[in-house]
């Protein structure tokens, strides 16, 4: 999985719903899907107005390596904030769902999150009757550590794993 940057540029032709403006301006064609996420793409605009580092964590096209679609979209809420935690945030189009692009997504996704020093845990919170969220982030060293109130999304389990364990890890054989 590889993922293509959403410019401000991009976001904005996303919002007036060009999709061929969003694509020329990300240099790649995006999904439909990405310009039914409307509200996501001002969200992430204002983020990036506040805080231009933002640009470089969040809102970015999900680029399926097998096919070079793009099979949704992922990246954080924000940079880490002062305890150098960061939130993920990815979805799949529901016409690439079931294929294992989640995954892939997250995995890609916690791979950035580990090369960065400053980062030293990820959150992911998942409304607790969203069985494929919870089942995306197994194995991936989350773990349960309350809950919160989100407004749009309602009671939502909060997991978080900390980066030190992999930053730390002895290299694994074949490693250089």
């Amino acid at each position: 999985m590889r993922f293509v940057k959403l410019s401000p540029a991009t976001l904005t032709a996303l919002i007036a719903g060009d999709l061929d403006a969003a694509s020329a301006a990300a240099g790649h064609r995006l999904s439909p899907y990405l310009a039914e996420e409307r509200w996501l793409w001002e969200i992430r605009l204002q983020d990036i107005a506040v805080n231009p580092e933002a640009a470089e964590w969040i809102a970015r096209a999900a680029v399926s390596e097998e096919t070079g679609e793009v099979v949704g979209h992922g990246g954080f809420h924000g940079p880490p904030d002062a305890d150098g935690i960061v939130e993920v945030a990815y979805s799949v189009d529901p016409v690439h769902r079931r294929k294992g692009h989640a995954k892939a997504m997250l995995a890609a996704l916690l791979e950035r999150a580990d090369a960065d020093e400053r980062v030293t845990a990820v959150r992911a919170s998942i409304r607790p009757d969203n069985v494929a969220s919870r089942a995306t982030i197994a194995g991936f060293g989350f773990f349960k550590i309350g809950e919160q109130w989100d407004p749009e999304d309602g009671l939502e389990d909060v997991y978080l794993r900390s980066t030190e364990a992999r930053r730390t890890r002895p290299p694994a054989a074949g490693d250089h």
